[in-house]
């Protein structure tokens, strides 16, 4: 009997544990230790605005102003280019604005067809017809001056005037500015034969016609006065004879 009872008592405690159920304690190490990040904040007065320079950092960087170079004019007050679109063998004006930073009015770039250039005149100067434009705001390599649709003469991105050699009356004369992108759309003046043109040219004539009749003159003169020392020596021989 009593056998029983110490068996018993072993029992009622094993029971007991399988009905609890075994959960074990968590320890320090099952549990993953997080430190919660301290958010940054702007240093000073809540009431005052901040930049992101302002937020605080446990070490601070040095900071380097770099001074900047005003490479362009004031937009308020533009200084142009003393660029004169009409004159001959000025400096281009992408050069002056390199060297002094001014600006050149409306220039393109050199993958834009150019503006049409003005043709502002086309006179004949005593020798042959000459044509005078002024360049267009663009990007410019040549420029080409036609007569009647065709090419008469090329001139250099500089040149603002050229001969073109004789040239019929009434006749088309044109100019086309040139760049790698294209030609322009040409600016045309017809040509005429103008009045200080032709005083110039009946001067001429006239003044071949009055040498020619001189030469004949003085050569009537020479002829005259050759016949005239041929009849006195006739005549003083006739007389010598009589004698």
């Amino acid at each position: 009997m009593a056998a029983s009872r110490d068996l018993a008592f072993p029992l009622v405690i094993v029971c007991l544990v399988l009905i609890r159920g075994y959960s074990p304690l968590p320890t320090t190490s099952q549990v993953p230790e997080t430190k919660p990040k301290r958010p940054l904040t702007p240093r000073g007065p809540a009431t005052e605005a901040f930049s992101p320079d302002d937020y605080t950092n446990n070490e601070e960087d040095p900071v380097t102003t770099v001074p900047k170079k005003n490479v362009f004019p004031s937009v308020e007050n533009p200084q142009r280019c003393d660029y004169n679109p009409c004159l001959e063998s000025q400096i281009p004006c992408a050069d002056l604005f390199a060297q002094t930073g001014c600006w050149c009015p409306g220039f393109t770039l050199n993958n834009v067809v150019p503006d049409t250039p003005n043709l502002e005149s086309v006179f004949w100067n005593g020798s042959e017809v000459v044509a005078q434009w002024c360049a267009p705001y663009s990007y410019v390599t040549a420029f080409i001056v036609t007569v009647k649709g065709e090419e008469r003469q090329r001139f250099r991105k500089d040149q603002r005037s050229g001969g073109l050699g004789d040239i019929d009356h009434e006749t088309d004369v044109c100019v086309v500015a040139v760049n790698d992108a294209g030609d322009s759309k040409g600016c045309c003046l017809t040509y005429q034969l103008t009045d200080s043109s032709l005083p110039l040219k009946a001067g001429l004539i006239g003044g071949g016609v009055g040498f020619l009749l001189l030469f004949l003159l003085a050569v009537l003169l020479c002829r005259h006065k050759k016949q005239k020392k041929q009849e006195a020596s006739i005549s003083m021989h006739d007389t010598a004879e009589t004698e």
